[in-house]
């Protein structure tokens, strides 16, 4: 992929539509280029849900980190998961590969947020590829159903003043990657 973006700020939907014929494309995995793309980002979709069981563990170094074992939740028979509130582990569909002349932030869709619910998510270092995951919080105590494939988060990507002599290198690189792809490093 070109390691130079012209600009600096916030790729409009034109340049990331273009960013997705480069080998990597900047996302891949994507059910409908029209719907997900948007004005500033794109949308990405839910593949699966899991609970946390357990506590986790950050210490001063990556070798004490300890994530919680996760536990699937199943959908019904038209895809829909029924979440009580509280906190659950979503992963994304489609795979992200970021040159290192780009970062990216997710936020949660407006939609969300007006049926009480919320996506947390870290920075999308430059150089990063994977299937990412966040953290989906359901605030509204009525609870909340979606449904495997809707678009939950909108991806928004920023152009670097220059690219990072070296990207992204931490555990979560290549992470949920459907078989048969490997990072993009």
């Amino acid at each position: 992929m070109a390691e130079s973006i012209s600009m600096t700020g916030v790729l409009s939907g034109d340049q990331i539509r273009a960013m997705l014929e480069h080998e990597p494309p900047l996302i891949a995995g994507y059910a409908n280029v029209d719907d997900q793309i948007q004005p500033n980002g794109f949308d990405l979709t839910l593949a699966d849900v899991s609970r946390h069981r357990g506590p986790g563990t950050i210490g001063i170094t990556n070798e004490q980190r300890v994530l919680p074992d996760l536990d699937p939740l199943p959908s019904d028979a038209d895809g829909y998961f029924s979440l009580a509130p509280g906190i659950y582990h979503a992963i994304f569909t489609e795979t992200v590969a970021l040159p290192r002349s780009l970062m990216a932030l997710g936020r949660a869709r407006s939609s969300l947020n007006r049926s009480g619910v919320t996506i947390h998510t870290a920075v999308w270092d430059a150089g990063y590829a994977g299937r990412s995951t966040a953290l989906l919080s359901v605030l509204n105590p009525e609870g909340f159903r979606v449904q495997r494939g809707a678009r939950i988060l909108q991806l928004v990507f920023f152009g670097l003043g220059r690219p990072t002599d070296s990207g992204y290198r931490g555990l979560y690189q290549g992470e949920n990657m459907p078989s048969g792809e490997g990072a993009h490093g």
